[in-house]
């Protein structure tokens, strides 16, 4: 199998890792690519060299700008896709190499200079055994977990909430009540209201409010100021959004997306 396709079937992973446990996979993905549900027999560590990368599991939704990457443990199933035009890198990591990684569920890490230099070393299929061995020793150490929460945003079956999700999402900024959806729904306010909260497990407010975050990940990864961001999703003021963001992600819009990190356009979220 090809390290520029998503092709990596059990075998091969298990066949092409280095005797030290690591391979790197390099994938283009253009935008709209997205690797279906699936699962590896080794570990993973998922980060994109160019624009946004988004990973869906059982545990959450985790949107990855260049300055992130997602350690998702081995048999974990997910959902790799690309938002806009992506380049990933994935190490590939045997369980056997790592037994102080016991990390359960998909943990974000910081993509420092190091661990980047390293993943991008590793691509390398000339190192001798001594020199992968020492670079594959020092990545592991440069593994700094994140306190970042997954922002999830389930989707309403009922097709008169759904339709008033489906347009939120078009326009996350649109700030109507409930009882203003409800005319163009075709329910009453009370009845979205019990069916976001029975469908989604969230209240409507907590729910739009995680699509304003999730739909502010890409604008962020650009480099748009924070003012503009905030507008764009529906907050009057950089601060209110700021605060929004970190009491659901866990770190601070500028934490989360680095000035100046590699693949942004600027340095001045």
């Amino acid at each position: 199998m090809s390290r520029n396709g998503h092709g990596l079937g059990d075998a091969y992973l298990y066949d092409a890792l280095p005797g030290t446990g690591i391979l790197v996979g390099h994938f283009v993905m253009p935008r709209g690519t997205s690797f279906a549900a699936h699962r590896h027999p080794v570990h993973q560590l998922l980060c994109a060299t160019r624009g946004v990368l988004r990973v869906r599991t059982e545990h959450g939704v985790w949107l990855l700008p260049p300055a992130r990457a997602l350690w998702i443990p081995a048999q974990v199933p997910h959902i790799t896709e690309s938002q806009g035009d992506a380049v990933m890198r994935g190490a590939f990591v045997g369980p056997e190499s790592c037994p102080g990684i016991d990390w359960s569920e998909p943990t974000v890490v910081a993509v420092t200079p190091l661990l980047r230099a390293l993943v991008d070393h590793l691509v390398r299929t000339d190192l001798a055994p001594g020199a992968r061995a020492r670079a594959e020793a020092v990545l592991l150490d440069e593994l700094r977990p994140l306190p970042v929460t997954s922002v999830s945003v389930p989707l309403p079956e009922d097709p008169r909430a759904r339709a008033v999700a489906e347009a939120l999402g078009r326009d996350p900024a649109d700030g109507r009540p409930l009882s203003e959806w409800g005319r163009q729904a075709g329910a009453s306010a009370r009845t979205l209201a019990r069916l976001f909260t029975a469908e989604t497990g969230l209240g409507f407010g907590q729910w739009r409010e995680r699509l304003r975050m999730q739909c502010a990940m890409p604008l962020l990864a650009t480099g748009l100021p924070l003012e503009a961001v905030a507008h764009r999703v529906g907050y009057a003021s950089a601060s209110s959004f700021a605060a929004a963001f970190h009491r659901l992600v866990g770190v601070t819009p500028r934490a989360y997306f680095p000035a100046g990190g590699p693949g942004t356009d600027s340095g001045r979220v």
